[in-house]
């Protein structure tokens, strides 16, 4: 029996030490290759990976946790391609066909013909060197006054107006009884026929009465000078004294072609300089004329000077108030080795500018690059430093290429490290606009208040019929004249009221509203407004973001939450 214990021990004993060798050793390989192999996996992984919120791309954090402004889950930012720099961003062929990116070749080894070409705005005026008032030589009250409307054509001695002059029934009795007496008394006898001269009666009208011995009581008025009725200043029955207007004419075969040249572009124009005229009536034709007179005093309001120039119109083909577009060669010569860009190519972040350089030339890959500029010269600007001769730069789809950088976890302009407060690059994006612009403008703003109220009542039914009517205003304004930034927000106005005109969801149509503020807002901030405007902002809106509106009210309205939040937001910033 004892025996047989033993022997079962000494074969357990056996068994355990067997198993042991065995899956002992098994076990420990195991251990070590899943350790080496999570080890593997934590060092390739983890090294340089980047944690962002799927809501606010522009969170971007070294550590996974909840988003500082939403408080979601944070999601694994995309890792670069294989072969990209920390700043460089790679798109698909589909994407730049669809977003129609385009880039371009900067240098400065060849000089293009619009080189240095200043483009500007303006209307034709009448040339107030050849307007002359017409005035009444005597005392009286009109009988009759043939000159009744603006515009109408008057040749030299044509009859003007019927006066009943009481004052001169006393000088025609005195010029009869005179001329009984020329012979006695020939001094007299001059004395009152010139007395008749000096109020404009002629010598048959004065002869006439000499010979008639007929006292009148109504006399005419004729032209003195030929030319076109600009303004008629008394009516039939007003009693008028001596020297008093009766009507203005402006002689149009010399007109004045005015242009509004802006603070940054005056030492671009000297007098003398030729410039090269086209009207919207005459598309195909050109003309050119010299610059006469720079306004020597600045306008406040619209921070431009007036440069005119005067052109001959014996055709009368220029109509005063006729919109034109000049372009003239600057003064200031081309800094040497300074390069230019188009202004389409140019983002703003407050303080700075930048521009995407595509930086291999056989596969869609940009990156962001800060640059200094210079005078804008028409839809260019100089660039005196970030770039060098022969960089392919975005021109045409920018912001759709900083979009895929801030969704790729780059650094872009919407991105908090890159940029300052979106209303703050709406501060500093400068624009050029007319006077005829800005008046037209104004009555889109007219408009748009009214729609942006319907936000407020949160009527989308009212909300769609208002952004209709403001995209009708707004695509009858000329946009001649205007540079390729100025029509691109244009544009993206436009697109945005027929998205809400078309949509009748509330949240919807406030999603497009921010989108429109960010282009429509900027113009506003830059055409001469005849109305103080309100640029105010709500923190909350557009997903935390913040987004602006315009109002001619202190007090806020929130547009994008209506009687949810009424009241939430702040003023950004007065319009004069």
């Amino acid at each position: 029996m004892n025996k047989n214990i033993l022997y079962i021990a000494i074969a357990i004993i056996v068994g355990l030490g067997a198993g042991w060798l065995i899956f002992g050793n098994v076990s420990s390989d195991s251990n070590k290759e899943l350790s080496e192999m999570s080890d593997h996996d934590h060092s390739g992984e983890s090294a340089d990976q980047m944690w962002t919120c799927s809501m606010h791309p522009q969170i971007m954090q070294s550590e996974a946790g909840d988003c500082p402004i939403c408080g979601m889950n944070l999601i694994p930012a995309e890792t670069g391609a294989e072969g990209l720099s920390a700043n460089e961003i790679k798109m698909t062929e589909n994407a730049i066909a669809l977003a129609n990116i385009q880039t371009t070749i900067v240098g400065n080894a060849e000089a293009s013909e619009d080189e240095g070409i200043i483009s500007l705005s303006g209307k034709i005026a009448a040339n107030e060197e050849n307007n002359t008032v017409q005035a009444s030589y005597f005392k009286g009250r009109i009988e009759r006054l043939k000159v009744n409307y603006e515009g109408q054509q008057v040749n030299s001695g044509q009859l003007l107006a019927i006066i009943y002059a009481p004052d001169l029934v006393a000088a025609q009795q005195e010029l009869i009884t005179a001329a009984s007496l020329k012979a006695s008394q020939p001094a007299l006898y001059r004395a009152v026929r010139n007395k008749l001269k000096n109020w404009k009666l002629s010598e048959t009208q004065i002869n006439a009465i000499e010979e008639s011995g007929t006292v009148r009581e109504n006399f005419p008025i004729y032209a003195t000078v030929s030319g076109t009725v600009s303004e008629v200043m008394a009516a039939q029955g007003d009693y008028v004294n001596q020297g008093q207007p009766i009507v203005k004419l402006s002689n149009l075969n010399s007109v004045w072609a005015e242009f509004d040249a802006y603070e940054n572009q005056i030492a671009q124009f000297i007098v003398g300089q030729k410039i090269n005229i086209t009207t919207n009536a005459y598309p195909n034709k050109e003309f050119e004329g010299t610059i006469s007179f720079i306004d020597p005093i600045l306008n406040n309001t619209t921070r431009t000077v007036t440069a005119r120039a005067t052109l001959q119109n014996r055709d009368n083909l220029f109509k005063p108030g006729m919109f034109v577009t000049g372009k003239v060669k600057g003064t200031t010569q081309t800094v040497e080795n300074t390069l230019t860009v188009p202004a389409s190519a140019v983002l703003w972040t407050g303080d700075r500018s930048l521009v995407y350089v595509k930086t291999n030339p056989n596969e869609p890959v940009f990156e962001m690059r800060e640059v200094t500029l210079g005078n804008r010269s028409g839809d260019n600007y100089q660039v005196s430093a970030g770039l060098n001769n022969g960089d392919e730069i975005v021109t045409n789809g920018t912001f759709t290429v900083d979009a895929a950088a801030q969704l790729q976890g780059k650094k872009s302009m919407m991105n908090q490290q890159m940029m300052q407060d979106e209303s703050a690059m709406m501060v500093d994006m400068e624009m050029s606009f007319s006077n005829a612009f800005s008046s037209d403008f104004s009555g889109v703003l007219s408009s748009y208040l009214n729609m942006k109220d319907a936000f407020v009542a949160s009527d989308a039914g009212q909300v769609s019929k208002l952004a209709k009517a403001t995209s009708k205003k707004l695509k009858t304004i000329s946009t001649g004249g205007l540079g390729m930034m100025e029509k691109q927000h244009l544009t993206k106005s436009i697109e945005m009221l027929d998205a809400i005109a078309n949509n009748d969801n509330l949240e919807n149509q406030r999603a497009h509203f921010v989108i429109l503020n960010e282009n429509i807002v900027p113009i506003a901030m830059n055409i001469e407004n005849s109305t103080d405007y309100y640029v105010q902002k709500c923190p909350m809106a557009n997903n935390n973001k913040g987004a602006v509106w315009l109002s001619t009210e202190e007090k806020i309205k929130n547009p994008y939450y209506g009687d949810a939040m009424l009241t939430c937001g702040s003023i950004f910033q007065k319009i004069e």
